[in-house]
């Protein structure tokens, strides 16, 4: 970590709410708070959804499922995960995850090194209403282009 690094702490009530690809998500920590070394969200993500399948090149996603249950795929190789399980999806593998059809879900995402939560916090909008996410589908020309500034493939739906 860099020199100028300093402690850091967040209150819930402190964090600032946004809408990233509809699902209330919170960026806890940024590369700037933490000399790079990681990037770290907190994500409701409601019953049915599904991730792009997509690869990252510049870092590694670790997932600690806080509620419910997510399904996870990596190099299309399906886990079932609940709540306090931990997942690692390591760089340059496709991967993504689906929710479960009758459950919500809450994610913590840790993106090491960071660089991820920025292409989040750019793609999103602030919540300014936090039950009702902003209306229709994510922009997806927007989330490709996007994507690909932070060295993101979006390869397409999730694999069966």
């Amino acid at each position: 970590m860099g020199l100028n690094v300093q402690p850091y702490k967040l209150a819930q009530e402190d964090a600032s709410a946004i809408w990233f690809l509809g699902l209330l998500t919170t960026v806890k920590a940024t590369g700037a708070q933490t000399g790079g070394a990681f990037g770290l969200i907190e994500q409701a993500v409601s019953a049915s959804f599904a991730s792009p399948y997509h690869v990252h090149h510049h870092e590694d996603e670790s997932f600690y499922v806080l509620e419910g249950e997510v399904n996870f795929v990596c190099d299309k190789k399906w886990w079932k995960a609940g709540a306090g399980a931990y997942v690692f999806l390591p760089r340059n593998i496709p991967h993504g995850f689906k929710v479960g059809d009758t459950a919500p879900a809450k994610l913590l995402i840790l993106a090491t090194p960071a660089g991820f939560e920025q292409f989040v916090l750019d793609m999103s909008e602030p919540a300014k209403d936090l039950t009702q996410p902003p209306p229709g589908p994510p922009d997806m020309e927007k989330l490709i282009a996007l994507a690909a500034k932070y060295s993101i493939d979006i390869l397409g739906p999730l694999p069966e």
